[in-house]
């Protein structure tokens, strides 16, 4: 007992001490109802949810998946129209359930079983497949089961026909009992525009397999080892980009693979039932191009080409005047809404492959961009060629910036000029020997005087810096215009350029070099690069992006991504210099701009290069519009075409004009004006055009 308490009275702690212990009494009764359900909950998943797996893993199986072309998404033009897209086709598989291998005892006993039902597939194709087409026969479908394993593990989907009709589809499925592992897959098909609608610049498509040579898919090949995703699995048979836009936006238009699973015994055989997760379509691509314009090119390139063929011009005909490219672009943004490599070919037949001839393998590659273009004109000559005379105008702007005189300066044009030692000198004459008299920079661009490029230019360069600096310090002013450097328009392969000048050897001496340099014969240069530099004579100095798609957009028409204007790089020069250049390319004469309805700057180009068969005329025109608001250059490329003002300058009207129709010079659509036949030929200088 406790002191200070009477007897009858309890120890104030024991009520205390018999709440503790009843709490811990339901404590540990809950604690244990608590563990009973989680282990009654985890012997729930390991039965029911992991136990198909664990069991798997114990007799040594797995689950294998087989992937699915995913569905391609389309490349369509500025009006809306698809250039390239997919259909979508439907194709029978065929998962072998047993052992079918004659070479085994168990696939002995179980072949007449597979071929019976091969027959019976073979005889729904014949009733039910495309009264056009030859019907697979049973030896046929057998070939494709692969039933000695020899193509496929015997657990991988066997690819029986493609293309399945209709009723095809409905038997198969209403009677899939009588098929086992039978599945119908939709798979698409590549299709192109039939027109050919700047084939080269769209591109095709190639197998995965053949196309490991370039770098980013031989990195996806790599990264498929350690892929979680089977959707982003590269199969060996699927097709991807190979060129153009098509390789160019391969991550977007691609989509995601189907895969089929498939749970498979130590023995790489099917046991169980598969099932099937689809492809998903990817990305639509909206491109800059625009179908009218990219026509009007393309034509008016292969009518002139043929003309130029076949009609004396300038006493001659030019029957290996082959090839041309033409590139469109705007001033303002940079969209390229045309962009023409002819001869072209018809990029459906990649699909076939039986059909791909040395002829449509030379005209794949898109001229406008790389050497490696559309065939070459009858003396081997690549899409990119000297400049001629298209140079000139930049020629003068270095001219102006170095101060090696000013916009009122007069040279006396005496027709050549000489350089080399003294007692020495080699003359290097105007184009037909003219003697132009006394002329201002602008003039000297207009009368396309050689002698005052040389003189002004080329010479008093050397003279300011010395040799080499002279020739780095024109290499810097070509590189800042796009010459030399690749125009970031992100297509594939496409050529920086070749700067010939920078060969003193090949030239003789820096003075040499700078000379001919100085007139447009030793730099060669892709039509989209003199596309860039001539935006950027016609927007005062601003290098702008090559533009080639305008957005790309689910299968919604929502908006993923938007492509705009981008400045690569700006040439600041006093506006008063701009000026000379937009009064030099004044050329007068030109065939086939009769009666056009805007004033225009342009300026032709007729370079010389030397063949097994003689020295041979290129034909160059650049040109944009309207002279003061420009709004839309065009340049025009006719390897042995003669002079430019007769066999560039035509191709180059009529995309002005198709571009006027579409979307206005003036910012005005303005219909088609029809004219009379043979009037865009009335006119023409036949004489020879002083470049």
């Amino acid at each position: 007992m406790i002191k200070g308490f009477p007897p009858y009275m309890s120890d104030p702690d024991e009520g205390d001490v018999k709440r503790q212990f009843n709490r811990r009494v339901n404590l540990f009764f809950f604690g244990a109802f608590l563990i009973f359900c989680i282990l009654i909950i985890r012997m729930a998943v390991l039965q029911f949810v992991e136990g198909p797996e664990l069991a798997e893993k114990e007799s040594g199986g797995e689950l294998k998946k087989f992937t699915l072309q995913p569905i391609r998404g389309s490349i369509i033009d500025a009006s809306g129209e698809k250039l390239a897209y997919s259909t979508g086709t439907h194709t029978l598989y065929i998962t072998l359930m047993k052992d079918y291998n004659k070479n085994t005892e168990r696939g002995q006993k179980n072949r007449p079983e597979i071929e019976a039902m091969a027959k019976d597939i073979a005889k729904v194709f014949a009733q039910y497949g495309d009264p056009k087409g030859k019907p697979m026969t049973t030896e046929e479908v057998i070939d494709a089961l692969g039933l000695e394993y020899t193509k496929q593990h015997g657990y991988a989907p066997r690819r029986i026909k493609s293309d399945l009709t209709k009723q095809e589809i409905a038997h198969f499925m209403e009677n899939r009992s009588r098929y086992p592992g039978i599945q119908i897959v939709e798979e698409n098909v590549r299709h192109y525009d039939p027109d050919t609608v700047a084939v080269q610049t769209i591109g095709y498509l190639k197998k995965f397999k053949g196309s490991k040579d370039f770098k980013e898919y031989a990195e996806i090949d790599e990264a498929n080892k350690g892929q979680d995703d089977p959707g982003l699995i590269y199969n060996e048979e699927d097709w991807v980009g190979y060129d153009g836009l098509e390789r160019m936006f391969q991550k977007e238009l691609r989509g995601k693979s189907g895969y089929i699973s498939i749970p498979i015994n130590p023995q790489n055989m099917v046991d169980g039932v598969p099932s099937m997760a689809a492809p998903e379509k990817g990305l639509d691509v909206h491109t800059t191009i625009h179908k009218d314009i990219q026509l009007a090119a393309e034509e008016a390139i292969t009518e002139r080409l043929q003309y130029l063929r076949t009609h004396l011009i300038s006493g001659k005909y030019h029957r290996d005047a082959l090839t041309g490219y033409a590139v469109a672009m705007e001033v303002d943004t940079g969209n390229v809404v045309a962009m023409a490599s002819i001869p072209d070919y018809d990029p459906n037949i990649w699909g076939s492959g039986d059909k791909i001839t040395q002829e449509v393998v030379n005209s794949s590659g898109n001229g406008t961009i790389t050497i490696f273009g559309s065939g070459r004109s009858g003396n081997g000559f690549e899409s990119m060629i000297y400049l001629g005379s298209v140079i000139k105008p930049l020629t003068v702007l270095i001219g102006l910036n170095e101060g090696l005189f000013t916009p009122y300066d007069t040279y006396p044009d005496q027709g050549y000029a000489l350089i080399g030692k003294e007692g020495s000198e080699t003359p290097i004459r105007n184009a037909g020997g003219h003697v132009i008299g006394r002329i201002r920079p602008d003039q000297a661009i207009q009368t396309s005087s050689n002698a005052f490029m040389i003189d002004q230019v080329g010479e008093k360069l050397y003279d300011k810096y010395g040799g080499d600096k002279a020739v780095k310090v024109w290499d810097q002013y070509m590189k800042r215009f796009g010459l030399g450097v690749v125009t970031g328009s992100g297509l594939p392969l496409e050529n920086e350029g070749r700067a010939e000048y920078l060969n003193k050897e090949a030239a003789g001496s820096n003075l040499a070099a700078l000379a001919y340099a100085s007139f447009g014969q030793m730099g060669k240069y892709t039509p989209l690069q003199l596309a860039q530099y001539t935006v950027m004579l016609a927007n005062e100095g601003k290098r702008i992006k090559p533009q080639l798609v305008s957005k790309i957009t689910d299968q919604n028409g929502n908006i993923v991504k938007e492509f705009g204007r981008e400045v690569i790089d700006e040439v600041k020069l006093p506006q008063e210099y701009w000026q000379v250049i937009k009064r030099g390319m004044n050329t007068q004469g030109i065939a086939g701009f009769e009666g056009f309805p805007y004033d225009f700057a342009r300026k032709t180009g007729t370079s010389e290069q030397d063949s097994p068969a003689g020295r041979k005329d290129n034909g160059v025109f650049i040109a944009f519009a309207p002279r003061e608001k420009p709004k839309l250059a065009v340049v025009v490329v006719i390897p042995e075409g003669g002079f430019g003002s007769q066999s560039a300058a035509p191709v180059a009207r009529k995309i002005f004009d198709a571009y006027d129709e579409v979307y206005g010079l003036d910012g005005t659509p303005h219909p088609k004006q029809k004219a009379e036949e043979g009037k865009a030929e009335q006119g023409e200088q036949e004489e020879n055009q002083g470049e």
